[in-house]
């Protein structure tokens, strides 16, 4: 396996009103108990936050924000799933540095580092919004955009709404590719949140083995247990619960699906084939459990809906082809960069 490095050191940093000053998160990622926004768990490269207003509200969103390891003017945006920070991009980040490029890796609102509001109205046109707005804000006018799972439902929104920002997408196991809320019941945010309230750590673990990794568990992917274990045995799980909560009903409610024909910018589809992922599945009917979140036939579909689209296979993997086969994903990301 390739190893890179970056001239960064991990001091942790907060941009506010014009001015850097230190976080507090010096601890290690073994720390138990992380509050909301992790202030002691420690991302591999800097943390800034962009602070705004939203809905009446004052937040912050986390970035790491990554130079190009040589001269260059290239940047891409990394856009993290659902149940990850941009943290677990680390050794994609780590590559697409020594090709060149500056690396952008935002927390959403309601994920990772970022604020997780009490009240929010959740969708995909915010939260495109929230990060165009980062984006200003650093001068980054045109970039490749880069969306995993969730990330790849806010990517192509955001592709949608800013075609002439986005150079080229490259959409990864993205979620969203069949409307599933016309496959299965509707679950409400109360029912997701008692869900989410009766996680447990095994219950995690099980979850990241059977939807993830084809039921064969690597040591190295205990790292990626250390956060919801560790919100579970902090102060603000409630919260993190009720963010989790929010954020399912989004991805259920609000279907990409429909507007992948208006994408007008060059996309990538990379697929790991074994990928069987789709919100509502433990509640649908056996018939349609056999039918909901197959890759190899939707990714095919949606890569002929959009108009300059290329899918490539990534034979035998599944949801998180960078994190269980990073070479195999590496030689098939930088073939179309």
């Amino acid at each position: 396996m390739k190893k890179w490095t970056v001239a960064l050191g991990l001091l942790v940093l907060t941009a506010c009103a014009g001015k850097t000053v230190k976080d507090n998160a010096s601890e290690t990622t073994t720390a138990k108990g992380f509050n909301a926004e992790l202030s002691t768990y420690q991302y591999p490269f800097p943390v800034q936050y962009y602070s705004f207003k939203s809905q009446e509200q004052d937040l912050k969103m986390a970035y790491m924000d990554i130079p190009a390891g040589r001269p260059s003017d290239k940047v891409i945006v990394l856009l993290h799933g659902k149940n990850f920070p941009g943290a677990y991009f680390e050794q994609v980040i780590l590559g697409l540095n020594q090709e060149g490029y500056r690396v952008i890796v935002p927390d959403q609102i309601g994920f990772g580092k970022s604020s997780k509001p009490q009240k929010y109205q959740y969708s995909f046109q915010t939260l495109a919004q929230n990060t165009s707005n980062l984006l200003a804000s650093l001068n980054v006018q045109k970039f490749h955009l880069f969306g995993h799972s969730m990330g790849g439902m806010v990517a192509s929104r955001f592709a949608l709404m800013y075609p002439e920002k986005v150079t080229k997408l490259f959409l990864v196991n993205p979620i969203g590719l069949e409307d599933w809320k016309t496959m299965t019941s509707y679950r409400n945010i109360d029912e997701s949140y008692k869900s989410e309230l009766a996680t447990t750590p095994e219950k995690i673990k099980q979850y990241q083995l059977d939807s993830y990794y084809d039921g064969k568990w690597k040591p190295e992917y205990d790292k990626w247990l250390e956060i919801p274990t560790g919100w579970l045995q902090g102060p603000d799980y409630p919260l993190i619960a009720w963010n989790a909560a929010l954020t399912s009903d989004m991805v259920f409610t609000q279907p990409v699906f429909y507007e992948f024909k208006n994408i007008k910018v060059p996309t990538i589809l990379i697929i790991g084939d074994r990928d069987r992922t789709a919100i509502g599945k433990a509640w649908a009917s056996e018939d349609m459990k056999k039918k909901m979140g197959n890759y190899p036939v939707i990714s095919r579909q949606v890569t002929k809906m959009i108009p300059k689209a290329k899918l490539v296979e990534l034979k035998g993997l599944g949801h998180m082809p960078f994190i269980e086969d990073f070479e195999a994903f590496w030689k098939a990301l930088t073939k179309n960069l």
